[in-house]
């Protein structure tokens, strides 16, 4: 494995870079200014909210790429360079099917912001881990701001006891497992794929100067991209099926491991 023509590199969040605490290791950061002084881009790839991600990488959000809700919202160095939003018609159509499925937590992730309708409290506490800034609000089919995506939650899982209600909405809609309890919804090109394969343009990078790592299967478009995708060994089947590669768990460093390697 030659990893001396990597010009960007590509990471997941949750499952991948934090840790099960949902931290970052200071490991990472000296990591990442060894990067920046061999001018590798470094980009944080996440179904997280943009201002969440901000807040776990703050030492370096001027100096990242953030990929955030899922590849639906795209800014660099504060400036917006991809948005592409989930059509109010669409959200009404997920909200519909969801009426028979029971324990789901409904969020509509914007841009800045999240809304929720008045779920429990345990869930909010839950949501804070993952969204920085969010609203209650009465009713989420009369939300008029521009929405990114639609996220679910389900405290027994999420492959059993959301997914089966939102399968049918495949035929139009990016419809991602995202996590053991997240399934996420958004329009068709709204997925980490989409997103890196415009930076990946932008930036003049091919396939074998791109190091991407992943844990779910919303990162499976996005490791197909490169000649070097990484699974983290506690990941999915099917990323651990679809990566050319694999490295330790996300307790264990498995990024700063290869990233190591790479430096």
């Amino acid at each position: 494995m030659d990893l001396s023509k990597i010009k960007m590199v590509v990471t997941d969040m949750d499952g991948t870079l934090l840790n099960s605490d949902h931290e970052v290791s200071p490991r990472f950061f000296e990591l990442f200014a060894a990067l920046r002084s061999k001018n590798i881009i470094f980009v944080a790839a996440s179904g997280r909210q943009y201002n969440s991600i901000i807040d776990k990488l703050s030492p370096i959000k001027n100096d990242i790429i953030v990929v955030a809700e899922n590849g639906g919202f795209v800014v660099a160095g504060g400036q917006e360079l991809l948005s592409t939003p989930l059509p109010h018609s669409h959200i009404l159509e997920s909200l519909s099917l969801l009426e028979a499925a029971e324990g789901v937590h409904p969020v509509l992730c914007g841009k800045h912001t999240a809304y929720l309708g008045a779920g429990s409290e345990a869930f909010v506490q839950k949501l804070k881990e993952y969204y920085s800034k969010f609203e209650l609000v009465p009713r989420l089919e009369e939300v008029s701001q521009e929405i990114i995506k639609l996220a679910l939650f389900h405290f027994e899982g999420s492959e059993e006891h959301i997914y089966p209600y939102v399968r049918p909405l495949e035929k139009e809609l990016q419809v991602k497992i995202s996590g053991s309890h997240w399934v996420d919804i958004s329009s068709p090109n709204a997925h980490k794929g989409y997103a890196l394969r415009k930076l990946m343009h932008l930036h003049q990078v091919a396939a074998d100067e791109l190091l991407v790592f992943g844990d779910y299967n919303n990162d499976l478009e996005m490791l197909a991209l490169s000649d070097y995708s990484f699974a983290m060994e506690n990941a999915h089947p099917k990323v651990l099926a679809s990566a050319k590669y694999r490295t330790r768990s996300n307790d264990e460093h498995g990024v700063e491991r290869i990233l190591e390697k790479l430096l």
